[in-house]
């Protein structure tokens, strides 16, 4: 039903975990474990699958804190349970038991925690994201609430792999304008001339690297090339289906803890 990192869950006092599609009781596009307030599956269905994650997370349903999420480097800080999902990309907090969601299904999810201090986030960085800053404001935020940046842990969840990720030749043009550097993550595809793939998993890490923090960890699962267990936007067009489930990757601070 879920993934854990070995890298934040060897820390007390945090509770996360990288959902899979398993587990859950939605059906047909949508099986089994949809965790998406957006897409077209039966909401009750939704409602359910949510409550299941925080079952294992600790928490009360309710407590489950999502975004409307729009590819932005916008972070927000958590107190309570939004009445309205705000447009932003990551979410920090260092409230017990509200447990930060973010929901993928190729983008990168990013859990992040600094333990000593009791500050955690968690980020959605597909591309735009992560190359408008997504990561660098989540960890500003973070220190906003008393988190020290070289104390701080991160990990990536599933993300669609550098195979599965073939891009058109503007697309590696704008990360190469912006750092020519930025190279490095990208290969020329076997099967279309001007084409490139481009890895997304190392891009992310490299730029939590580069922020200085404690400790980066990669999951290293691919959402493409595992329909089983992960639901996948690219797979879903390739397919040509009308919609598609998504996945929910959440860390909570536990009450018990303090």
């Amino acid at each position: 039903m879920f993934i854990e990192a070995p890298e934040l869950s060897s820390h007390a006092g945090l509770r996360h975990a990288f959902f899979t599609r398993e587990g859950g009781v939605s059906e047909g596009l949508y099986d089994s474990l949809n965790g998406g307030l957006g897409s077209g599956d039966d909401p009750a269905h939704v409602r359910e699958n949510r409550r299941r994650m925080t079952a294992e997370l600790g928490v009360a349903p309710e407590n489950l804190v999502s975004l409307y999420q729009v590819h932005s480097a916008e972070a927000v800080v958590v107190e309570a349970p939004f009445p309205e999902r705000p447009r932003a990309d990551a979410m920090v907090t260092r409230v017990p038991g509200l447990a930060l969601g973010i929901l993928t299904a190729d983008c990168g999810p990013i859990l992040f925690a600094d333990p000593e201090n009791r500050v955690i986030g968690a980020a959605h960085a597909g591309w735009k994201g992560a190359l408008t800053g997504v990561i660098e404001a989540t960890l500003a935020a973070m220190e906003g609430l008393g988190a020290v940046r070289t104390g701080i842990v991160a990990v990536l969840g599933p993300t669609i792999g550098a195979r599965a990720y073939e891009v058109g030749p503007e697309f590696r043009e704008r990360f190469e304008a912006a750092d020519p550097g930025n190279d490095r993550y990208f290969v020329d595809s076997a099967e279309r001339d001007g084409h490139s793939l481009f890895d997304l998993p190392a891009y992310i890490v490299a730029r939590l690297e580069r922020a200085g923090i404690g400790e980066v960890a990669n999951v290293s699962l691919c959402t493409y090339s595992d329909p089983d267990r992960f639901f996948s936007y690219r797979r879903t067009t390739h397919r040509a289906e009308p919609d598609y489930g998504r996945l929910v990757s959440a860390i909570a601070l536990t009450p018990d803890a303090l």
